[in-house]
């Protein structure tokens, strides 16, 4: 996008900030609403352009259906010089039916933000059912934010992905396609793509994902794709590949006659690793979408590769994801090291993620590992490549040993097949030599995933690692407590003997290798 075009786009936002149309708000709330049939909060981007910033606060309260109450409410924020930078509405969850919530993003301190409250109350007493104070879109506890440190900014919560999951690079919508594209001649299928785009770009987390109805145009695409690619997995493909295929079939609709849909293979996904899909319009930078495994969310394209080129496609699309991607990501040991590869691209410079961008092409892209004494392929790019995943199996390809340290230098080729293809024992291989490759990264601190509260932990004293330490004691005692019961099974003979389960190492060396 050029600078001037740039301008254009930011005036445009400041206007639609500062002077929404009051014609839309002063219509009937339930009007209003009935834009969106869903219960969830849904943006109204007609009337708010701008985005939540770091210094963004929320507050949600809840008016009746009268004519003219929304615009009463914003008055509010305007009359106390508060910045509002979106919108969004729903009906009550709790309370008549005539109610409804409205959710808007400020921009203001703490400050304003009371005065906003106070005055709501009052103003809005004798309608006003519900009031929840508000809070920073940073969350209820205050984060360090990577500056502090010197770092470039990373998400600290999952949400924050909402913030870089549209910083798309290329092929953003149906216009900006380039004119070697299969589809720049197809007007049908560029204002197709601007759907699809649309629909990314709306997006937010925790919001279900919208089903899609796929034209007759594209399921035949995606099942001529669907159909090729199969056949080559028994001799092509890992066995975790041949595994999970079977399981995508059965709860996510995986056919030649069916374009899976994203909501189905998120749920699915988090029930088996604990990873989610979000939909992205296309290219994100190499940090970006890093940033998103750490959080173990996958930024998933909804549309399909042109009609005219099915077993060909020069960007990401969502026959590359769900049969590339998605198979291995239901895999619990790739799961984590694709997490642990996102987590170690938090807060590193420009050339360190560039490095582990490499490392990732060559491992989650274009990869082989050895089983049962032969090579199989685990990268998407192959796996979703009918010529490709016949060429590298094949012996003009060159193949050799995976190692990060001369690996990261190797050069990544898009338009043609690889120079050289990398190829490790495991993914528990690959993983224990990532994190040794990762010593390397400058960061004054290390990071840590919270699963529970979705967050990514700075850990930079030792108050953080004693709380860690804590929490590893706790699991450490389950699993102690667990070994000790198996002990008992074994003596009187009811399980085989751990040693023997665990390879010749007793629970002792168990725990050892756990610590």
């Amino acid at each position: 996008m050029n600078p001037e075009t740039e301008k254009k786009r930011m005036a445009m936002r400041q206007r639609a900030a500062s002077t929404p149309d009051t014609s839309a708000l002063n219509m009937s709330l339930r009007d209003y609403m009935e834009k969106d049939k869903m219960n969830n909060f849904e943006e109204e981007s007609d009337i708010f352009k701008n985005g939540p910033t770091k210094n963004t606060k929320s507050v949600i309260f809840s008016l009746n259906n009268e004519v003219g109450s929304l615009a009463k409410a914003l008055t509010v924020f305007k009359e106390n010089g508060v910045n509002v930078c979106r919108i969004e509405s729903r009906k009550a969850q709790h309370g008549a039916d005539t109610e409804c919530e409205i959710f808007v993003d400020v921009e203001c301190d703490d400050q304003q933000m009371a005065r906003v409250c106070d005055v709501l109350k009052k103003r809005l007493a004798h309608q006003q059912s519900v009031l929840q104070e508000s809070f920073d879109k940073t969350g209820i506890e205050e984060l360090e934010t990577p500056e502090v440190f010197g770092m470039p900014w990373f998400p600290r919560r999952v949400t924050d992905l909402d913030k870089s999951a549209h910083r798309v690079l290329t092929y953003g919508n149906g216009i900006d396609l380039e004119a070697d594209h299969p589809g720049f001649k197809d007007p049908v299928y560029r204002k197709r793509r601007q759907y699809f785009a649309d629909i990314a770009l709306r997006y937010r987390h925790g919001r279900p994902i919208p089903r899609i109805k796929y034209t007759e145009e594209e399921v035949r695409t995606w099942g001529t794709v669907f159909g090729e690619l199969t056949k080559l997995y028994p001799t092509h493909a890992c066995r975790e590949v041949m595994e999970n295929i079977p399981l995508l079939i059965r709860h996510c609709g995986y056919r030649t006659d069916n374009v899976p849909q994203l909501c189905d293979i998120s749920r699915f996904l988090k029930d088996r690793t604990g990873f989610s899909v979000r939909p992205v319009a296309g290219y994100l930078s190499s940090r970006d979408f890093l940033a998103g495994l750490a959080f173990r969310v996958f930024h998933c394209t909804q549309y399909i590769r042109h009609s005219s080129a099915p077993l060909y496609t020069p960007e990401p699309d969502c026959c590359h994801e769900l049969l590339g991607h998605i198979p291995l990501l239901a895999d619990p040991g790739f799961a984590h090291f694709s997490q642990e590869l996102g987590l170690q691209s938090l807060g590193a410079s420009d050339e360190e993620v560039q490095k582990l961008a490499t490392c990732y092409f060559f491992t989650v892209e274009f990869g082989l590992c050895r089983q049962d004494g032969e090579l199989r392929a685990y990268g998407a790019g192959l796996l979703s490549s009918f010529g490709e995943l016949q060429h590298v199996l094949s012996p003009n390809a060159k193949k050799l040993p995976f190692d990060p340290v001369s690996t990261c230098n190797q050069e990544c080729l898009i338009t043609t097949y690889q120079d050289v293809y990398f190829y490790n024992e495991s993914f528990e291989e690959a993983k224990e030599q990532m994190r040794e490759f990762a010593r390397s990264i400058k960061r004054p601190f290390s990071v840590r995933y919270n699963p529970y509260t979705q967050t990514v932990e700075i850990l930079h004293s030792p108050q953080q690692i004693a709380s860690v330490v804590s929490e590893l004691k706790g699991d450490l005692s389950i699993v102690t407590e667990a070994l000790r019961k198996i002990r008992g099974q074994e003596e009187t003979g009811t399980l085989p003997t751990t040693r023997e389960a665990t390879n010749g190492n007793g629970p002792d060396a168990c725990i050892n290798d756990v610590i």
